[in-house]
């Protein structure tokens, strides 16, 4: 198989695998729960079949790897699900003000750390997908430091840019990793 060919493949998929399948007209919650979903489902076959090398780095300095990002974004997930919206008390699992890196610098290649993030990602996943469900509407407001007041509307809006942004940082990732393209 050529390179060219490999790369058409990442762009045009090799199979059908459902991931964006979900509805393109009518409900507007149904269209931006399923979009959302299809790029968590992106970030979760980015890391198929990976253990240790999850926690492999970019390109030095950088710690950008695969194990950091579930970390980050479980932390994204529960910042603006129960922390913004649900208006817990829910401290960040990874990152504090005194580790603001630590999704990403406490990436290691530990069975235990890498089993605590998917763990944490897919709980904090879970909680967002029962709130958004059980929302009588996208108008549910809640408060962000940074943004003001936000509706589910806009949090759903920015997940989808959030995980679409960090996708594309796993793609290069994986790649880097074995080679692995248009997963």
């Amino acid at each position: 198989m050529t390179s060219l060919s490999r790369r058409a493949e990442f762009f045009t998929g090799t199979e059908d695998d459902g991931r964006f399948s979900g509805p393109a007209t009518g409900d507007e919650r149904r269209m931006l729960v399923s979009v959302l979903g299809a790029q968590r489902a992106t970030l979760e076959l980015k890391c198929t079949g990976l253990e240790g090398e999850l926690s492999r780095r970019s390109v030095e300095p950088s710690t950008l790897s695969l194990l950091g990002l579930i970390r980050h974004l479980a932390d994204v997930e529960r910042r603006w699900f129960r922390q913004v919206l649900a208006g817990q008390d829910a401290a960040l699992r990874f990152s504090s003000s005194a580790a603001p890196d630590g999704d990403f610098d406490g990436a290691v290649s530990d069975p235990a750390v890498i089993a605590e993030a998917w763990e944490a990602w897919r709980s904090e996943v879970a909680f967002a997908e029962r709130f958004a469900a059980e929302a009588p509407d996208l108008d549910v407001e809640g408060h962000d430091e940074w943004r003001g007041t936000v509706s589910l509307r806009w949090v759903l809006i920015h997940m989808i840019e959030e995980y679409a942004r960090h996708n594309g940082h796993a793609d290069l990732l994986r790649e880097r990793i074995d080679g692995a393209i248009g997963v």
